[in-house]
């Protein structure tokens, strides 16, 4: 049905100045057959630079917000599956074609990759990307900076991400997903981001933040996963 195999689609928050040029240069691994959606949010200051993308990027904007940026890129889309990205991931060869082996393997599941924090300098970020890895792996919980990549008619089976969650979005989207029946498929390649919010907001504060926000927001999606697989079962393969 599509004319393209894979969609990469890339949100642009509204404090963004620049697309990073290390991630132009990854983007530039993808095989021919894809293309690549940058979604702006403020059109009237953005397009100062969303502008000056290179010919084959496409460029879109959406209502400011991320999740209606990424349902935005999907409903676009040409390719058959979706591979989501933040502006400050960055991803080598392997980790693509390792990623394509498996989409192309298990075309029915939800992929992600491991997670790597960059430019930490001397700060325990490789704690927090311990922490994301095994959350992902032994509870099944990763999350948007991991690069989430399905089939593109599955992310709207799904239900795409949330608009109205005031945050957590990609972690809902993965639990919407396990509700539905999709199972997880980890790229053990790690897909590299920044560490910089850590810096800006202070890695202590940030981590407990983060962690108390992802474990409210996952306890009643949890007992609903529970009560979908063994109070009410249904086949959805």
């Amino acid at each position: 049905m599509h004319d393209l195999k894979l969609s990469v689609i890339i949100p642009v928050g509204p404090a963004e100045k620049e697309v990073p040029s290390g991630l132009l240069q990854d983007l530039q691994l993808l095989p021919e057959n894809s293309e690549v959606i940058f979604v702006g949010c403020e059109q009237e200051s953005q397009s100062q630079f969303m502008e000056k993308l290179p010919v084959e990027f496409l460029q879109c904007y959406a209502a400011p917000g991320r999740a209606q940026q990424m349902n935005l890129g999907a409903e676009i889309a040409k390719g058959r599956f979706l591979w989501f990205l933040h502006l400050d991931s960055r991803f080598n060869l392997s980790l693509l074609t390792n990623l394509i082996e498996k989409l192309d393997k298990y075309p029915e599941r939800l992929h992600y990759n491991l997670l790597q924090f960059v430019s930490a300098g001397r700060s325990p970020m490789g704690l927090n990307a311990h922490g994301a890895n095994l959350r992902s792996r032994v509870l099944g919980v990763p999350f948007g900076d991991q690069g989430f990549a399905l089939k593109r008619e599955l992310f709207f089976k799904v239900g795409q991400y949330p608009v109205s969650a005031p945050y957590g979005e990609d972690h809902l989207f993965v639990w919407h997903a396990r509700q539905y029946g999709l199972k997880l498929c980890c790229n053990p390649y790690k897909l590299k981001t920044s560490a910089r919010k850590y810096r800006q907001h202070g890695w202590v504060q940030l981590t407990l933040k983060y962690q108390y926000l992802w474990l409210r927001q996952a306890f009643p999606e949890a007992l609903k996963l529970i009560k979908i697989r063994y109070l009410s079962p249904r086949c959805q393969q």
